[in-house]
């Protein structure tokens, strides 16, 4: 007899193959549905493993005349196999009781076809148990997919946390790796991000935060023409504030607005969103910025950004040589592992966090453990 296993796609895709190979005699021994191997595993649909078997007679000969050295191979075969079973469920200690009082007898020397069926029923209820198990065990990746942190960072969480306290280890992982600035802001401050993040509103609380609460004598610049109402909404602050406040259309225009608010504590800069693969684009914003002389660079970005983009939106802007993050709209998601994400990804700390619309109160600078209480659920915004 010939024993085959085969992986495919779907159960008919497994036939086909099967009575190909071994013919329309072959019989379904077991089926399950299995992961493929590694992490990868996880995120991608399962495959269907069955195997078949058929008894290996030559043409013309009938069942009757099976040579008895085939029908002994095939028993010794059986026997290897009920060693491997018995040791695997001794290794894995997976119980093997269908109910309380229900227990699969023993394998012993019954016919081919009984034990066949036996040794497939038992072979089921082992595979299914030790499934259950090793999905039960990766507490990690069910609690990292939870808080939204990036399975991404999986594989070094995972050596990093151990097999204890799962979520303690990463609760205590999280807040060392966090980073917030140290030190204030000053000089000329250029903000930079994509489109659709919150810089204008984020300038304008900054400028407000800064000259209403920390009494500093703050200076407004913006190059965000492109925008519709960009420039009237912070004109629209500026004079609220009483703070000057300038248009920057050239490179010309850039120098001399910042030379006329030298006596300015703070020069708050607000950029034109561009798309970080535009290199061009990046480009062309990165000569703004160093005609502005920056004291720093800040990168606005968004806590509802998906984690597939956080590092193509990093990576893009490195070109202007950010020093530190502004994460924005967190009164826009009840989940917070982007916080983490971000940081993780950038390697640069976080400067500022903003909590709503009103200006300029929601806008803060968070601590550690802040962020670490947003990330695990313990605080939320709404």
């Amino acid at each position: 007899m010939i024993i085959k296993k085969y992986m495919a796609n779907n159960i008919n895709e497994a036939l086909t193959r099967i009575r190909h190979e071994l013919g329309k005699e072959a019989v379904i021994i077991s089926q399950r549905k299995i992961r493929k191997p590694g992490i990868k595993g996880y995120f991608s649909e399962k495959l269907i493993e069955v195997t078949a078997a058929v008894e290996n007679y030559s043409v013309g000969t009938s069942k009757k005349n099976v040579d008895v050295t085939q029908e002994d191979n095939f028993k010794s075969s059986l026997d290897n196999l009920k060693k491997i079973m018995n040791k695997e469920i001794e290794s894995k200690k997976v119980p093997v009781l269908a109910k309380k009082e229900e227990v699969i007898p023993p394998i012993v020397n019954l016919s081919l076809e009984s034990e066949v069926a036996q040794m497939k029923e038992l072979l089921n209820k082992v595979l299914k148990n030790t499934e259950k198990e090793e999905v039960e065990e990766d507490e990690l990746l069910t609690l990292i997919k939870e808080l939204d942190i990036d399975t991404f960072f999986y594989d070094e969480l995972k050596n990093r946390v151990g097999n204890e306290d799962i979520k303690g280890k990463l609760r205590e992982i999280v807040k060392e790796d966090i980073k917030i600035i140290d030190g204030e802001l000053k000089g000329n401050v250029v903000l930079v991000g994509p489109t659709g993040v919150g810089k204008t509103t984020t300038i304008a609380k900054l400028a407000g935060r800064l000259s209403l609460i920390d009494k500093k004598k703050v200076g407004l610049i913006t190059v965000d023409t492109y925008r519709i109402g960009a420039v009237e909404q912070l004109k629209t602050y500026a004079e609220i504030m009483n703070i000057p406040f300038k248009v920057v259309i050239t490179m010309k225009d850039m120098e001399e607005a910042v030379k006329s608010m030298e006596n300015c504590d703070i020069v708050l800069i607000d950029t034109t969103g561009r798309s970080s693969k535009n290199a061009m684009q990046i480009s062309e914003l990165r000569a703004f910025v160093q005609k502005a002389k920056p004291d720093s660079v800040n990168l606005v970005i968004s806590s509802t950004t998906k984690n597939k983009d956080i590092k193509t939106i990093v990576d893009g802007y490195k070109e202007l040589d950010y020093e530190s993050i502004i994460i924005t709209k967190l009164d826009e998601t009840t989940v917070y592992g982007s916080l983490y994400n971000i940081q993780k990804v950038a390697q640069k700390p976080i400067g500022y966090i903003t909590i709503g619309q009103n200006v300029p109160d929601d806008i803060k600078v968070p601590s550690k453990e802040e962020v670490v209480r947003l990330v695990f659920g313990e605080e939320t915004l709404c």
